[in-house]
């Protein structure tokens, strides 16, 4: 019986195996670090293979670089023994809700949802720090030493005395010479990971300002290429103008936009305004409806011949082109368009002449813009708002963003069922409009928000409060924000005709309405560390590993690292029962069992297989003797030959 490998996904072993399917003959074998052999590529051999092609050494190219990024890739692509431990404490409606809260560093969080989500999630938004001088709370282990910069920068004269004076490392700031590197370092990875959890239409909104806005947009043409950009939104963050500054009053963020593959993304049509409708007029009385008339002409430069004429409209008057274009339509479809009626010359027949674009013919909605005022969507302000609305007692968080904004990003971008991600969760906004708008049109969107429990500041109102960090916070805005969305639908359905179609529709969005959360978090490994070569292990050392669980794990501790280590999706229902008085976890009905319980018998293991479970799972010192353990896998295969059986 396969034992289960309980840490994260290995993407360079993965790498390797990528190259080695394209490159057979690079494929070699060294030592690892505990004795075992593993595959390893030869890259003297790799460079033949791509010897006209290959860039090394000093040789000019164009790449973003910075002291440490080889540290970050690295980081990315290392296993940890890391688990998501559940929380029932804190969660709502744990055993049937498909949200999940992940407390703890957003880089071990991606790398334990590479199993489970690959290539799963429709939208990613992030709003990370902002680089704006402060101090890191992201703190990794590739961040380079002062030393090791300098040593990489030459910032020591020739007697290796520092050039920098001590007090420019305090902190982040921008006398720091590592300023944007840190920065890069700490986001290159995440970013990294976060792409293989797209879909291949989905797409990743990034909210970012003026100090790292190059940086990030660099870094994202290098992880998606360049060819998936999609554009640079620009939001108006303010409504009034700060007076106090010295240069600018700065009134806008910006959010850039990638796509995992831009040809498989085509972002959603807003919806049409009354503004956008009252634009349309019919004073014609034409029986085709409301129309707006559109510029006849387009420019010359891209006309052929048959576009350029003098053009006679009903009541004999000429038109000629203006300098420099011509004619939308050739002088025979001209023609049939006036006999149509598609052609406005004014209501006396002599104005210039237009075409009658028809309100019935455009398309239900319009392209959205790269520029986002805040009457559309929101500002700082209203955000804050919002919050304070939640909390009355106390102003929690200082710079959320509005739900307006993110309800935005999400008709954009995501379907009725799509699943969302926000590894910088903060507030928890994301999560806030993933509920109202399933509220408003009845979708059945996830979110699964990620969020380090970063301690709020002593001085601060939240802490006054009672929040110690905010996850905490992000958290109760979720639990708050679920009921008054609920509540709002309930005395909306009391307002309506009972019979009508919108209390049906009400009645239905009420019972579908997902506002729980499962919260899971970032912890050791269930297991116990073994570091020991086998002929290193003394007697002693075999009996401390008789049971190779840690203490004081609970059995749902332990069916969420199976969970994560087979790749099955974190939120699916999960359900308890006892057989031969034996405490068995279902998930998803029969698509897993798992039994962690000691003194396993035939009679146990004849029961549980006979429901036929897609897969099955038990603790490695489990069984009640090694009769048992023998005949486990032969029982299964006798009354449930596909049923797939790990051990712990």
């Amino acid at each position: 019986m396969d034992k289960l490998k309980l840490h994260s996904k290995d993407l360079t072993a993965e790498n390797i195996e990528k190259l080695a399917a394209l490159f057979p003959n690079c494929l070699t074998e060294t030592k690892a670090e505990d004795g075992s052999t593993k595959h390893a590529i030869n890259f003297d051999l790799l460079r033949q293979e791509l010897s006209s092609d290959l860039v090394e050494g000093p040789q000019e190219r164009y790449r973003l670089d910075w002291p440490g990024k080889r540290e970050a890739l690295a980081t990315a692509n290392d296993p940890i023994a890391k688990t998501l431990r559940p929380c029932r404490e804190e969660s709502v409606d744990f055993d049937k809700t498909k949200n999940l809260y992940i407390e703890g560093d957003n880089l071990e969080a991606l790398k334990l949802l590479q199993e489970t989500y690959l290539n799963k999630v429709k939208m990613i938004y992030i709003d990370p720090p902002y680089n704006t001088g402060k101090d890191f709370i992201y703190d990794d282990n590739f961040s380079i030493s002062r030393r090791e910069y300098e040593d990489l920068t030459g910032s020591r004269d020739a007697k290796g005395n520092a050039m920098f004076k001590e007090e420019k490392w305090k902190q982040n700031s921008s006398s720091n010479g590592r300023f944007h590197s840190e920065w890069l370092s700490m986001m290159y990875p995440r970013i990294k990971l976060a792409r293989n959890l797209l879909k291949e239409d989905g797409v990743v909104f990034i909210s970012i300002d003026d100090n790292e806005q190059a940086s990030l947009k660099r870094m994202c043409d290098e992880i998606f290429g360049e060819q998936n950009f999609v554009s640079t939104v620009v939001w108006e963050k303010r409504y009034s103008p700060q007076n106090a500054v010295k240069w600018f009053s700065e009134a806008h963020d910006f959010i850039l936009v990638y796509a995992k593959n831009k040809l498989n993304w085509q972002p959603k049509l807003l919806e049409r305004t009354d503004a956008m409708n009252a634009r349309y007029r019919n004073p014609d009385n034409d029986s085709r409806g409301v129309w707006k008339p559109a510029d006849a002409t387009a420019q010359g430069g891209h006309g052929t011949k048959s576009q350029f004429y003098e053009l006679t409209s009903p009541n004999g008057k000429k038109h000629a082109l203006p300098n420099g274009r011509c004619w939308v339509y050739t002088q025979p479809v001209f023609k049939q368009m006036v006999a149509d009626n598609r052609i406005w010359f004014g209501v006396d027949g002599n104005n210039v002449p237009a075409v009658k674009r028809f309100l019935s013919e455009v398309k239900q909605g319009s392209a959205c813009q790269t520029i986002w005022k805040y009457a559309d969507v929101g500002h700082n302000q209203e955000g804050k708002k919002e919050v304070n609305h939640l909390f009355p007692e106390s102003a929690v968080f200082e710079t959320p963003k509005p739900v307006r904004l993110l309800k935005r990003i999400l008709h954009l971008s995501t379907e009725a069922d799509s699943i969302i991600l926000d590894f910088f969760s903060g507030s928890a906004t994301t999560g806030h409009a993933v509920m109202q708008l399933n509220a408003e049109d009845g979708g059945n969107r996830r979110h699964i928000m990620v969020q380090l429990p970063e301690p709020c500041d002593k001085k601060s109102e939240a802490f006054k409060a009672g929040y110690k960090t905010i996850a905490e916070i992000g958290k109760e805005r979720i639990r708050r924000a679920g009921k008054k969305i609920l509540t709002e639908l309930e005395e909306k359905l009391t307002k309506v005709k009972k019979s009508s179609e919108e209390a049906k529709t009400l009645t239905s969005r009420i019972g579908s309405l997902e506002i729980g959360f499962r919260v899971l978090k970032i912890d050791s490994s269930n297991m116990e560390d073994v570091y020991y070569q086998p002929d290193e292990l003394t007697q002693d050392a075999l009996s401390l590993h008789v049971d190779n669980l840690k203490p004081k794990r609970s059995s749902e501790d332990l069916l969420f690292q199976v969970l994560l280590d087979w790749g099955v999706d974190l939120s699916l229902p999960i359900t308890e029962e006892k057989i031969a008085k034996r405490r068995v976890f279902f998930v998803a009905d029969n698509a897993l069992a798992a039994c962690f319980d000691t003194g396993l018998n035939e009679a146990f293991v004849k029961a549980l297989a006979k429901r036929q479970p897609l897969r099955a799972v038990f603790r490695d010192s489990g069984y009640a003797n090694d009769a048992v353990k023998i005949n486990f896998e032969q029982i299964f295969k006798a009354l449930s030959p596909h049923t797939e059986l790990k051990t712990l």
